[in-house]
This record gives structure tokens, C-alpha cells and sequence, in this order.
């Protein structure tokens, strides 16, 4: 039997937060180093012309990543069940476009590979005609 609160975090007892909260609050060091890594690529991007257009897919990927980890820490430290709920959100945001950006590059490496297999294959067809 699952037990699903009414609103949220409301019935989450301080224990069950603060115990189901401590492997994402023990991480949070690491989602804040990935965080910052993320926003210094996106500045790095934006410094390009090219790169502008697409700068502020990591630096929103940043800073999900640092929402989360401080909700995470304050869901452990305070007990509070939101900030938990709060953290796990922004997680859930942050898979979700990793997801899509993957899904995307797969996409356009597929394009790659047909379109350089028609180039090799013109180019075979052309030398193998004469």
C-alpha cells in the first residue's frame, strides 16, 4: 500500500523527509559542480556566434541542476518535505531535456550517416558510369 499525500509534502513525517531525502542531499555537492560546469560550457558557447543560439540550453541545464541541489539540502537540513518535492521537480526537468538533447543528436546523426552514405554512393555511381 502507497501512501499519497493530499497536498504536497503534507503527512510526510520529518524522519521519512529527511530519510528519503539524504541520497539526493549527500549529492548535492556533485549536481552543484555539475551545475556550475554547465552555465561556464553555456558561457563558453555564447562567446561564438553559432553558439549563442544554443548557450542557454546548458546554462538552463546549470541552473536546474543548482535549484535542485539547494532545495535538496534544505529539504535535509529544515525537514521540509516541499523543498524535497522541490528538488526531485527540478531533476525530473533536467533528465528531461538530457533526454530530448540525446534523442535530437541521434536524430542528426542519422541524417549525417544517410547523407554521407548518398555522397559516397553519388560518387561511386559516378566513377563505376564512366
Amino acid at each position: 500500500m502507497s501512501y499519497v499525500p493530499t497536498a504536497p509534502g503534507a503527512g510526510m513525517n520529518a524522519r521519512a523527509t529527511r530519510e528519503i531525502g539524504q541520497p539526493l542531499a549527500s549529492a548535492a555537492g556533485w549536481m552543484k559542480f555539475i551545475g556550475i560546469m554547465f552555465i561556464i560550457q553555456g558561457a563558453l558557447t555564447a562567446i561564438t556566434l553559432i553558439g549563442i543560439i544554443i548557450a542557454w540550453l546548458p546554462i538552463w541545464i546549470g541552473v536546474l541542476l543548482l535549484q535542485s541541489a539547494g532545495a535538496a539540502q534544505r529539504s535535509h537540513i529544515q525537514d521540509d518535505a516541499n523543498a524535497l518535492i522541490e528538488a526531485l521537480t527540478r531533476l525530473k526537468t533536467y533528465f528531461i531535456i538530457q533526454g530530448v538533447l540525446y534523442l535530437v543528436g541521434i536524430a542528426l546523426m542519422i541524417i549525417y550517416f544517410m547523407f554521407f552514405g548518398a555522397m559516397v554512393a553519388a560518387a561511386l555511381h559516378g566513377n563505376l558510369g564512366h
